[in-house]
């Protein structure tokens, strides 16, 4: 029987969404850049590599407090919820959305195992679309059940975690040596073999990010992100059809939304903090245990940033502000792969090579620079076409049609 499956109209957006999708896509380049810029245990460890003194401490703890996990939170919970809003205006339409959403499920996969490959290591396409595969299948459940199956779901990452935390008195010496080494405080040897082979040649790079990408789409994904962005997926699925994610709830709402999430948030956060520097930051303590309080205290942030945006789009102000983040989150797949191709030129010996060399503060001109870039191409870009120039390839890949791309 044929269908009439389309790509989603302007006129079909949700503001809402859009705006959030934009605010998070500029938010999650604040985490992302340290993974461009630095070695990869500086991530997990900040004081595995460079300064973190003076302003350097403030950058790093200002961005953990505000920004690590919390902009890829609201983006889990988004791809949820786009799963729902998609899939419910096909089966009103068609009868049917599980061709359409394995479709775009497929082609994601396809588009973030190239970035992954041949890119940067740090994509998040590839496990969203794992997860969609799944995740898809628990679409038509109540909104409370979503949440209780995905707060279950976020606690398997910490049954993990906590068991190898406890397990590791009984460890040989030497492999607990090793572990610590390899992903949480290099010698500077392997530090200088990692700078080396991101600013050496185009097959040095495309071997070391290769390397990087299996682990993590191996151990890194089966212990962590499965759990996280499937439950957030799960979550967001439950907030879309609560209204809570399309401004539907009234002011009041998302007031006490927002009071509340930092309240809980930002205390489990600093505390988690504070008990790390205390342990000074050693991996039997900060991997594992040292970890969970930034894993749980963030969710309640992104709430509350979720709670202000959607004050923001229910304002009658700010206008213009409101239309530029939208152009961003409608164009937030091209924006998060041109920041990957941005970064990657400047930090990697394919471009410029100044991998290792920028310290933290120094970081924050680069995510500056490409905040102001994106605003602008975003707004210009879609004065005149339809869709960004990578959504315009996942649709038309999709659809298997080349989509309309001029307005």
């Amino acid at each position: 029987m044929a269908t009439s499956l389309h790509p989603t109209l302007q006129k079909e957006r949700i503001q809402s969404l859009d705006v959030l999708r934009g605010v998070a896509i500029l938010g999650i380049l604040i985490m992302n850049i340290q993974s461009f810029a630095m070695p990869g245990s500086a991530y997990l460890n900040p004081t595995s590599f460079g300064n973190l003194e003076g302003i350097n401490y403030w950058v790093w703890m200002l961005s953990h407090l505000f920004a690590d996990q919390k902009f890829m939170s609201i983006f889990s919970i988004l791809y949820g919820a786009g799963i729902i809003l998609i899939t419910q205006k096909t089966e009103q339409r068609d009868g049917t959305s599980t061709a359409l959403h394995y479709k775009r499920t497929f082609w994601l996969l396809f588009i973030g195992m190239l970035h992954a490959y041949l890119i940067w290591y740090g994509d998040i396409l590839v496990a969203y679309a794992i997860c969609a595969l799944f995740v898809y299948l628990f679409r038509k459940w109540k909104p409370r059940k979503l949440c209780i199956v995905g707060f279950l779901t976020l606690s398997v990452h910490s049954i993990i975690y906590l068991f190898f935390g406890f397990s590791l008195p009984f460890m040989p010496v030497e492999v607990l040596q090793e572990l610590s080494t390899s992903i949480w405080s290099p010698g500077q040897e392997q530090i200088a073999q990692e700078i080396s082979a991101i600013t050496g040649t185009l097959i040095q790079q495309i071997s070391y990010v290769a390397k990087a990408s299996i682990e993590m789409q191996g151990s890194v994904f089966l212990m962590w992100m499965m759990w996280r962005a499937g439950g957030l997926m799960l979550i967001g699925m439950a907030l879309y059809k609560w209204g809570i994610l399309s401004a539907k709830r009234d002011t009041s709402f998302y007031k006490k939304g927002m009071i509340i999430g930092f309240v809980v948030g930002l205390p489990i956060v600093v505390w988690g903090v504070i008990k790390n520097f205390e342990s000074n930051w050693s991996f039997e303590y900060s991997m594992f245990l040292g970890s969970q309080f930034n894993y749980y205290g963030s969710i309640p942030i992104s709430f509350a940033y979720i709670c202000g945006v959607m004050l923001f789009v229910k304002s009658k102000r700010f206008l213009g502000i409101k239309k530029n983040f939208a152009a961003i989150g409608q164009m937030a797949l091209t924006n998060y792969l041109a920041q990957s191709i941005i970064c990657v030129f400047i930090f990697y010996g394919m471009g410029l090579g100044f991998f290792g060399t920028f310290e933290r503060y120094e970081q924050c001109f680069i995510i500056m620079g490409i905040w102001i870039l994106q605003i602008l191409w975003s707004k210009l870009w879609l004065a005149s076409f339809r869709f960004g120039p990578f959504e315009w390839v996942w649709r038309s890949l999709t659809y298997f049609k080349f989509q309309p791309m001029k307005k």
